[in-house]
């Protein structure tokens, strides 16, 4: 079965960019992942659609732009219009302020830990494929989760003070 480059895109892109949204925590940089990895897919198209088909080739692509060295400081560079508004109060509002803490959070992973936490966690993807699109054991992949999962678990828990006090 033959699939057109074309017909990938318009059906695949939204799935892609949220992937590279959830690695990068940005709109911006998730589309400039997104369109890289679509620019490398066309030049190799007639090589890379197999029994699979394409999408594997785009999301490995996607997260070694991430993950690329090259990319470094442009991620850490987080340009704003405006600065972000007081959250309301309100259940929302608490979701909201907690949603964006865990972001503020996820972005101050090494991107490896961070990489795992994603595909594992948002992608749902198990212990052998996650090391497979890594390049490294699944030991490895478990070793980053944990690592991952003790600085956030960290960050989270209050600071008791003595005296009871947090």
């Amino acid at each position: 079965m033959h699939i057109d480059f074309a017909e990938f895109v318009v059906s695949r892109t939204a799935a892609l960019l949220r992937f590279g949204y959830l690695l990068t925590g940005d709109r911006h940089l998730a589309e400039d992942l997104t369109q890289e990895a679509l620019v490398k897919a066309h030049r190799r198209w007639g090589g890379i659609v197999g029994d699979a088909g394409p999408e594997p080739y785009v999301r490995q692509a996607i997260l070694r732009q991430f993950l690329s060295w090259r990319r470094r400081r442009s991620f850490t560079e987080r340009p704003i219009a405006e600065p972000p508004d007081v959250p309301l109060a309100g259940d929302l509002s608490d979701r909201l302020a907690d949603a964006d803490e865990m972001w503020s959070l996820l972005r101050t992973l090494p991107r490896s830990q961070r990489a795992v936490i994603v595909l594992r966690y948002y992608e749902d993807l198990p212990d052998a494929e996650i090391a497979r699109l890594l390049g490294c054991s699944p030991a490895t992949v478990r070793v980053h989760a944990f690592h991952a999962l003790q600085r956030l678990r960290a960050a989270l828990t209050p600071v008791r003070l003595p005296g009871g006090q947090t």
